[in-house]
């Protein structure tokens, strides 16, 4: 158990980050997981299903072209950055990585990761977090293309990985870490509360579809006028960042019922969304997702809705980060 002491010091040191210095920006979050056999020879992923299919077929993560191609778009669509799902050393997005810094780095995009499980490994608990955090940090966040805010890599921590060391782990986490680790970290928990807000230096959430799910349109935008303030005010003096979604639905990957399915409105979501995020004046939009195919969430051209939700990135990515 961490002392008062040790949380103390990992909420002063993740404020004293904020002199409101650091740019707008907007993140999609990405994954890296793809795989067909004509690149890595056997296919990984898609085979678990995807309510829609890529316009661009169904592509391997490590294609050089497919990864230049993806950056390219989302440079072009006022994206600033990705926030790159990663799970463990040298498996299969972490071998990605490299690829993915240099093509971004070339395309004027900007790279985080997203820790998805702090799940032991070589040691219970928290230390082996630590040294799983100071690991990816030292292999990567060096990195010309490595997203900085207050001149300190950024990683972003999933809500699954948050509740498995609880925030008092992660306090200790976080000061140890920073620590080890020259400069210190900027850390972005998934969680949207004011005790949240007190440990990470900043706040968000991953998917909002359980708060959208079967609502009317209009019903969509009164929940987001009523609920992105919130988040920027629980964020405080923190990084405050809103969530935005196309839609989500998961039915075709045999997930048990009922899903929580948010309804894309032939593109009015994703609109209504960017509209009261902007309006909510947070720092970071986040978007959910760039290519989650399994999901649906993706705003990666698909068949089925073509680059309807590209295009409208570009319109409203541009708007907020010129603010």
């Amino acid at each position: 158990m961490t002392t008062r002491r040790t949380f103390i010091a990992a909420a002063s040191a993740a404020g004293l980050l904020w002199g409101r210095t650091h740019s707008r920006e907007v993140l999609a979050f990405y994954y890296g997981w793809y795989g067909n056999p004509k690149v890595s020879g056997q296919w990984a992923h898609w085979p678990e299903g995807a309510t829609h299919q890529p316009l661009a077929g169904r592509y391997d993560s490590h294609d050089p072209k497919t990864v230049e191609r993806i950056v390219n778009q989302a440079k072009s669509a006022g994206i600033t950055g990705f926030i790159v799902s990663w799970w463990r050393r040298a498996d299969f997005q972490d071998e990605g990585m490299p690829q993915m810094l240099t093509a971004a780095d070339k395309a004027g995009l900007k790279i985080s990761i997203y820790y998805e499980v702090a799940k032991p490994r070589q040691a219970p608990g928290p230390q082996a977090t630590e040294d799983d955090l100071v690991d990816i940090l030292t292999r990567y966040a060096s990195h010309r293309a490595w997203l900085r805010a207050g001149n300190k890599p950024v990683v972003f921590v999933y809500g699954r990985a948050v509740n498995e060391l609880h925030l008092s782990g992660w306090a200790e986490v976080i000061s140890n870490v920073n620590r080890r680790f020259p400069g210190g970290v900027c850390f972005v928990g998934d969680e949207i509360s004011a005790a949240a807000a007190k440990i990470f230096a900043g706040i968000h959430t991953y998917n909002p579809t359980s708060q959208t799910a079967r609502l009317s349109i209009d019903e969509i935008r009164s929940w987001a006028q009523a609920t992105y303030p919130r988040w920027v005010a629980a964020a405080g003096n923190r990084i405050s960042c809103v969530t935005v979604i196309p839609g989500y639905d998961d039915t075709k990957v045999n997930r048990p019922g009922p899903r929580p399915v948010t309804n894309r409105y032939g593109g009015e979501t994703y609109r209504v969304l960017w509209q009261e995020a902007i309006a909510a004046r947070p720092d970071w939009i986040l978007i959910t997702s760039w290519n989650e195919w399994h999901e649906g969430s993706e705003i990666e051209p698909s068949q089925e809705n073509g680059d309807r939700e590209l295009i409208a990135t570009g319109q409203f990515a541009r708007n907020f980060t010129a603010r």
